[in-house]
């Protein structure tokens, strides 16, 4: 009960020397007065597991002799719904698959490879008697930065330093659409409560808006000065109903607000991105004469970033990317060079006056 509680003093308060903390997550389809579920990522590689309702006596290390892994922890994650699954994501670009009932071999692990795609391999883990990890990913190249699972559980988006955010079937392990950055590594990623879309955020100082049925970039909004590190939306946006004003004619007002996500930058900035109708379902732009066959990769798929999901569905005509509003200091466009060079090396100034942009 509140009566009982000291808010003066920590529930719990622990002191690491020689490895800092870099990441966290609760288990919330557990949590309660009974269990209180907290994984710790490391900067050395260990995931330590606690129980802040039992105390020292719910604590176990994972990958403690760093036999698995030695590179820094990005982000680790319990698995949608469930009691003992986590995946815990490397700057190595490796992702592991734990079970937190299971313990970690005294022998580095050997793995057999159990499928591979684009930009991607899993293996599994190589033991007569069930250890951890359970299953390797070697996502992209450089640093997995970010991983998010969709709202439904399904599919896992992850952002890499290569700058490509890949989305997977998780269960069935196999690839479902890719997307480049319009420059430099990507930090960050999220998904829309209702999954439809995806945003990132990265070393191009913008946040990319990834429509996940249609395998395409949607928008891309720019207003920071600096990498972008989060990306978040904002659940409580409420999504107004399509159609008329409830009169049975059609609304003569601009499009109301759909999503709103947030955005923060090392420029120590946040921004609060509005996504509209009129910038997800734009107008079809005009019919266009045939041209010869394509060649192997469509001129729409080089314009836009993004590689469709499998399945062959129809090809989207190029076209400069539509407005996203986020007050009066943010805005989404390729076509002008911003005003102000940035400083940084990586800057979008440098690329516009460089020819390099699209």
């Amino acid at each position: 009960s509140p009566q009982s509680l000291d808010l003066q003093r920590p529930i719990d308060k622990r002191v690491y020397k020689g490895t800092q903390p870099t990441c966290h997550d609760f288990n919330q389809f557990t949590a309660g007065a009974e269990t209180l579920a907290l994984l710790v990522g490391f900067s050395a590689g260990q995931v330590q597991y606690l129980d802040l309702a039992k105390k020292d006596s719910a604590s176990r290390l994972f990958n403690e002799e760093r036999l698995i892994d030695k590179s820094k922890v990005t982000l680790v994650k319990w698995l949608p719904d469930t009691e003992r699954l986590f995946l815990a994501s490397h700057a190595s670009g490796h992702l592991y698959l734990y079970d937190s009932e299971q313990p970690c071999g005294a022998t580095t692990p050997q793995y057999s490879l159990v499928t591979q795609g684009e930009g991607f391999r899993v293996f599994s883990c190589k033991s007569k008697t069930p250890r951890n990890p359970l299953l390797k990913w070697a996502v992209g190249s450089g640093p997995l930065n970010e991983f998010a699972f969709s709202p439904d559980g399904r599919s896992l988006a992850c952002v890499s330093q290569d700058g490509v955010l890949r989305v997977f079937h998780f269960s069935s392990m196999l690839l479902q659409g890719m997307m480049r950055s319009y420059f430099g590594g990507l930090l960050c990623v999220c998904w829309s409560p209702d999954g439809r879309y995806v945003v990132t955020g990265g070393e191009d100082d913008l946040v990319t808006v990834w429509s996940f049925a249609e395998g395409r970039v949607v928008a891309r909004g720019h207003g920071h000065k600096s990498w972008v590190n989060a990306v978040a939306f904002d659940p409580f946006t409420p999504r107004l109903p399509e159609g008329g004003d409830g009169d049975g004619d059609a609304p003569e007002d601009p499009p109301s607000v759909t999503y709103r996500f947030g955005s923060a930058g090392q420029d120590t900035q946040f921004c609060l991105w509005d996504l509209t109708e009129d910038v997800l379902d734009p107008r079809p732009p005009p019919p266009r004469a045939r041209s010869d066959a394509p060649s192997s990769i469509p001129r729409s798929l080089s314009r836009s970033n993004s590689l469709p999901q499998p399945g062959g569905g129809p090809q989207i005509s190029p076209r400069v990317p539509p407005a996203l509003s986020s007050g009066r200091f943010a805005t989404l466009t390729l076509r002008e060079p911003p005003e102000k060079e940035h400083k940084r090396y990586h800057s979008l100034g440098n690329i516009s006056r460089g020819g390099g942009g699209g």
